[in-house]
């Protein structure tokens, strides 16, 4: 098997499109822990999304695979008036459309009964307890064409609809014409957007990016769409979840007959918490289900949230430099040298964070043994017939994961390759046949 992997990794090397760049390949054999192969193994490369396996693994182990998220809603009643404190704990499925419990139309509907069971009138004000939790919603070595997207959306204490929302374009019948903006759903109040968008050739797909300047009220679309599309639709960041839901509510309330509060307030209690009783509290999905659709669909929103919950727990401040630093220490106390995981995020979006294949596959055989396995590796998307995380920016590619051989071998793997040229379908190939030695 060796000599067959270096084989086929020479043939890969040499090709054209890795003349400027450079690759690293870590196979380990699953049963005996011994390598079958390595080349760069212990060379730093973004590794893009396969960055979340890692905080998987991390999330697993410093959380607890039974832990889970509360947000809790308490009100201080006077007569039929109340003050609404809501105290999250930076849930980043709160009104995701992922789960049945979870959804906006479901929560807002419980939190609405639970506020006219206790005869309330009017909401005076709400107050959002952020308190231990770094706002900066967007972690150190984002980009700028990234963060006004949907798969840039950071979290906050108080998330909501996963960050997101979803613009409607209409493109022109030539080539050239300009797109307008249709709809957007739900509607953010206070932001607008406007389009510079053009007309592209048919087949060309999505190379639609909003830019959302940080506590601006107006953002940009700019690039591309197919021509003859009369709703093509993208997804941008909430420039603010936790003000998106409280107009939201607002709007909820006005609806069964409760006058809403105005803007809400951050740490800004009108009376002492002791005063407020909770009247309803939102429980997530468990661990294995957010992981689950963490590594299935990507959700880099999830993985920046796990991050800073894991700074939370260890010592009630949530940043995402503390929960990196804890990540890093506790895999350096199961052998792993912390430069192999010079990280700055828990998605890989940002292009500095550098990850051994060596260590990537050394999380990965560790996690093996762990009672949350399966889990995790139900989590994990299966390409060309392997169990494996893919991780894309711009000229990366990687894939990470495990596979069971023909012969009955088992292998624990991680191909990482950075700046490569040309088309990104025809890397993935070229990656695939290398792979393809450990079926």
């Amino acid at each position: 098997m060796s000599s067959k992997l270096a084989s086929a990794f020479k043939a890969f090397q040499d090709d054209p499109q890795l003349r400027n760049g450079i690759a690293s390949l870590y196979v380990m054999d699953a049963k005996t822990g011994k390598v079958v192969y390595e080349h760069n193994g212990l060379l730093g490369l973004a590794p893009a999304s396969t960055m979340k396996v890692i905080t998987s693994a991390s999330a697993y182990e410093l959380l607890g695979e039974d832990f889970q998220y509360r947000t809790k809603f308490a009100l201080h009643k006077t007569g039929n008036e109340a003050s609404l404190l809501i105290i999250p704990d930076g849930d980043p499925t709160f009104g995701s459309w992922r789960w049945a419990a979870t959804k906006e139309e479901v929560v807002l509907k419980e939190l609405t009964q639970a506020i006219q069971k206790q005869g309330v009138k009017t909401i005076s004000s709400v107050v959002i307890d952020t308190e231990a939790w770094n706002e900066e919603t967007v972690p150190d070595g984002w980009m700028w064409q990234d963060i006004g997207n949907y798969y840039g959306a950071g979290p906050a204490k108080l998330n909501w609809r996963e960050n997101q929302y979803d613009v409607f374009l209409k493109s022109g019948k030539r080539i050239g014409d300009q797109v307008t903006i249709v709809a957007m759903t739900p509607e953010i109040k206070g932001y607008s957007l406007r389009s510079e968008l053009t007309s592209a050739a048919a087949g060309t797909g999505d190379n639609a990016y909003i830019y959302f300047p940080l506590n601006a009220p107006a953002g940009t679309i700019r690039g591309t769409i197919p021509v003859n599309e009369n709703r093509f639709k993208i997804s941008g960041a909430m420039p603010d979840a936790s003000e998106q839901f409280v107009n939201t509510l607002r709007e909820t309330l006005a609806g069964a007959g409760i006058r809403g509060p105005g803007k809400s307030l951050a740490n800004g209690s009108i009376v002492p918490e002791a005063k407020y009783t909770t009247i309803y509290t939102v429980t997530s999905p468990s661990l294995d289900s957010i992981i689950y659709w963490f590594n299935r669909k990507s959700v880099n929103l999830y993985g920046e949230a796990l991050v800073k919950t894991i700074a939370a727990k260890s010592n009630g401040a949530a940043s995402t430099d503390k929960g990196v630093e804890l990540i890093r220490k506790f895999w350096r106390q199961q052998g792993i040298p912390e430069p192999e995981l010079n990280i700055v995020d828990g998605s890989g979006l940002s292009p500095q964070n550098r990850v051994t294949t060596h260590a990537q596959v050394r999380i990965l055989q560790h996690a093996r043994k762990q009672p949350w396995f399966d889990g995790f590796y139900a989590s994990l998307p299966v390409y060309n017939g392997m169990r494996m995380k893919s991780g894309t920016i711009r000229d990366v590619k990687g894939f990470t994961g495990y596979h069971k051989a023909k012969d009955g071998n088992e292998y624990v793997f991680s191909f990482l390759v950075n700046n490569y040229n040309g088309a990104s379908g025809a890397m993935v190939q070229k990656m695939y046949r290398v792979l393809d030695v450990l079926k």
